[in-house]
């Protein structure tokens, strides 16, 4: 089910293009993620004092947080050309065989939502990777031969939301693993502050601070939320964004002070009205509120888990005390965790 939200980590196609102009081309420009960027680097200098290709990447975590843009700045930096498709887009093994060989030595293969490739084609990546081998079949049936083609050395950057959804065989064969964190919020502002740049925008920094703690800790969202303020300022005001039309711009959106939308604030309020503080299954929150459990898995939860809104037991969810008291919510009297008995003790 696709899900308008201002607040959805995922881009739309606009933004996609959009995006291209943003993103940042190396490391300098790249806030943020310090220990990946470290652990990279060193690997990319290693790999170009042996002349050899980086080894294959996996980057993992929520949507939103810069696993493409680390896939162009791996590649800037290489100095190598970048070819970029995703997993579902490579529906058969011909597909991926057509890639593979007109990679050049040193390529990268950039494979956005990995973990959506097909089962088979994963297969027919594995010796790719480990000894740049290509392994197809030709013809059918009593006839059908086994051909074997010399690939290229070519390091592939596998990105991916899911990765407990990858094989096992596959996820091993990459070198570098890592995993994509949430932002803190001065980071978030110095990417608000370099996107007003790049778009010509006049923001002051107390508007750049109102907008990164309605961010959700994300990048995409955060350059999101800049555009539609600037929308508002340019209709509204003279184009400069303050704070007062930062703040407007919000309330117009309905956003609140931790960057939740009416969707967000729908799931915590339908848990809490009709469960109170017993734990609620995944099943029956996706029937409450009429998502889809990926939807709820994906869009929903990181973010309210990351802030402490919501925890995971082992017999479903529940809405935190904070959540609660971010909602004006009154909590159970004698329920484990009511923030007024904790006073007493």
């Amino acid at each position: 089910m696709a899900i308008e939200r201002i607040t959805q980590p995922e881009p739309d196609e606009i933004e996609l293009k959009e995006e291209v102009t943003l993103r940042p081309k190396d490391f300098k420009s790249y806030v943020g993620q310090e220990r990946l960027k470290k652990n990279v680097k060193l690997a990319i200098d290693a790999a170009k004092k042996r002349g050899e290709p980086i080894d294959h990447v996996l980057l993992y975590g929520p949507p939103g947080l810069g696993k493409t843009t680390m896939a162009h700045v791996i590649a800037n930096e290489m100095g190598a050309a970048l070819r970029v498709t995703s997993g579902p887009a490579i529906e058969r093994a011909g597909d991926l065989a057509s890639m593979l060989t007109n990679l050049q030595d040193g390529d990268i293969l950039f494979i956005d939502e990995i973990h959506r490739l097909n089962r088979s084609i994963e297969e027919i990546l594995y010796s790719a990777m480990e000894d740049f081998k290509l392994d197809i079949m030709i013809g059918k049936g009593p006839s059908a031969k086994s051909l074997r083609l010399d690939l290229p050395s070519f390091t592939i950057i596998g990105a991916t939301t899911r990765t407990g959804s990858l094989a096992a065989p596959l996820r091993d064969r990459f070198g570098i693993q890592h995993r994509l964190e949430f932002y803190n919020e001065d980071e978030v502002k110095q990417i608000i502050k370099r996107t007003a740049k790049i778009l010509g925008v006049d923001i002051d920094t107390a508007a750049a601070e109102h907008l990164a703690k309605r961010s959700r800790l994300t990048p995409r969202i955060a350059n999101r939320l800049l555009k539609r303020v600037r929308d508002y300022a340019d209709v509204n005001g003279d184009g400069i964004i303050d704070a007062s039309i930062s703040q407007k711009a919000m309330g117009l959106l309905e956003i609140d002070e931790l960057g939740l939308d009416p969707a967000d604030r729908k799931i915590l309020e339908t848990m809490i009205d009709n469960y109170q503080n017993r734990p609620v299954g995944l099943d029956t929150i996706a029937a409450l509120t009429g998502d889809e459990k990926v939807t709820i898995e994906d869009f929903f939860e990181p973010y309210l888990m990351q802030i402490g809104l919501l925890e995971r037991t082992p017999r479903g969810r529940k809405a935190t005390p904070k959540a609660y008291k971010h909602l004006k919510k009154d909590f159970p009297k004698g329920a484990k965790g009511n923030p007024e008995q904790e006073k007493l003790l």
